[in-house]
């Protein structure tokens, strides 16, 4: 069919655009390089909105959390994202967690349904010249595509490290030693599995992250900087002997069955599937050989015959310096026809992304009626994440960013920690409710 705009990628950040302009009557043509016997160092499938490295959207408190906030507005605008998300989720205590495989086929099948939509099983190798269009190809762009873009806006694309967390069989699992609980018994208090671990074993594994046999990188790669929202654990492990017990093996909040006291360290793992048959170990994103990955994670008290549905794994990612080279509504500076969305603007998470796809959406929704759109208020998390990519960073130091109450501005006064986390949430609602209320 005939096209009213042209999206490039299938991710999370092109699903949502595209359902917000077919949701509003425009003709769409979703482009997928997925599925023509092409992938990337990360996907596994040719699915719409796979998830390539944990099976979570964090937090779903927003009352106190700025991602549970981002969640409530993506809810309030038709969010597909997070439509499927709420049908597909596993129990995560209070965050959202979802069977990735259900989620994305919930999400492929939407858009292949929707009659404003069709999608193209192609890859794209250069920008469009003309006609609207959203590029959402993700931190993965294929080369062609990404040396066009450099080409097109005149900078050099940076680059991060981004790594993929293991998943294990459940029934490989000794729950004999291992045990159900969420910490501080948060949500249902038995989300996550824990495996505990004493001091000499914790230094034992410690010793082993640090001497592990690691991927090695090519000489275009050595420079490239990791971002700090997924460093690899074996990285985490270089910075100190504690720091991984103040980090993804804190122990705080975790009863060990068989002392009734805290472990020195914990291992968590969190469902990955509807029906609990695979489970991720939350924060253990690694750069390990696969070899190395099993026989060190199998030192895990509970893991000793661990069955890995998945290995870790490290890929390299590329965004825009957006700041410099996008305008407030997402737009490429020297090719207005262009718009970004995801990843690939320096947005970090699975929400951050739908969520930038989301509003490229309802940018170009505007502009195609003729018509302006302003961006949410800074107040809100929308607003706040939008700011941060389009202006408000400084380019030459742009760095991926989730998003966070840091990107609003502050509440005056001084206030309790838990408080002021309220105030925001309160504020963030009521600015919301004022910009549905002008934009229609």
């Amino acid at each position: 069919m005939t096209h009213d705009i042209h999206i490039i990628g299938g991710g999370l950040a092109g699903s949502e655009a595209a359902w917000q302009l077919a949701e509003a009557g425009f003709r769409v043509k979703l482009s997928e390089m997925r599925g023509t016997g092409e992938a990337t160092p990360a996907h596994h499938t040719d699915g719409l909105a796979e998830l390539v490295c944990s099976n979570s959207f964090r937090s779903d408190d927003a009352e106190s959390n700025a991602v549970g906030l981002l969640h409530a507005e993506m809810r309030g605008l038709g969010s597909v994202i997070l439509r499927e998300a709420d049908v597909h989720k596993v129990p995560a205590g209070s965050a959202l967690a979802v069977d990735r495989d259900r989620f994305s086929a919930g999400v492929t099948a939407a858009l292949t349904q929707h009659p404003n939509i069709t999608i193209v099983r192609e890859r794209v190798d250069a920008l469009p010249a003309d006609g609207p269009t959203i590029i959402a190809t993700g931190p993965l762009t294929a080369s062609g595509l990404a040396t066009n873009i450099a080409g097109a806006t005149g900078a050099d694309a940076l680059a991060f490290f981004d790594a993929i967390a293991p998943i294990v069989h459940f029934d490989s699992v000794d729950m004999e030693t291992a045990w159900f609980q969420s910490r501080w018994n948060k949500g249902e208090g038995k989300d996550y599995i824990n495996c505990a671990m004493n001091r000499e074993q914790y230094e034992a594994f410690h010793a082993g992250l640090i001497g592990g046999e690691k991927t090695e990188f090519k000489d275009w790669e050595r420079d490239t900087p990791y971002f700090e929202g997924c460093m690899p654990i074996e990285v985490m492990a270089e910075r100190g002997l504690d720091t991984l017990r103040f980090g993804p093996m804190k122990p705080v909040g975790l009863d060990d069955p068989r002392t009734g006291r805290w472990p020195h360290a914990v291992v968590q793992l969190r469902q990955d599937n509807a029906q609990g048959t695979l489970w991720n170990i939350v924060g253990f994103q690694t750069k390990l050989k696969h070899a190395e990955q099993v026989r060190l994670f199998r030192t895990i008290p509970g893991l000793e015959n661990a069955e890995f549905a998945r290995l870790g794994g490290l890929h390299r990612n590329t965004f825009l310096r957006s700041p410099e080279l996008l305008d407030p509504t997402l737009r490429l500076k020297n090719r207005p026809n262009i718009r970004f969305a995801g990843q690939i603007t320096g947005c970090e998470g699975y929400v951050e992304s739908a969520a930038v796809g989301l509003m490229a959406g309802r940018f170009a929704i505007a502009e195609l009626r003729g018509e302006t759109l302003e961006a949410p208020p800074i107040e809100t998390a929308l607003g706040a994440l939008l700011h941060h990519i389009t202006g408000a960073a400084v380019a030459e130091t742009y760095q991926p960013m989730n998003v966070n109450f840091g990107l609003m501005p502050p509440i005056p006064g001084r206030t309790k920690k838990a408080d002021r986390k309220k105030m925001y949430t309160d504020r963030a609602r009521t600015a919301m409710q004022g910009w549905l209320a002008t934009a229609g």
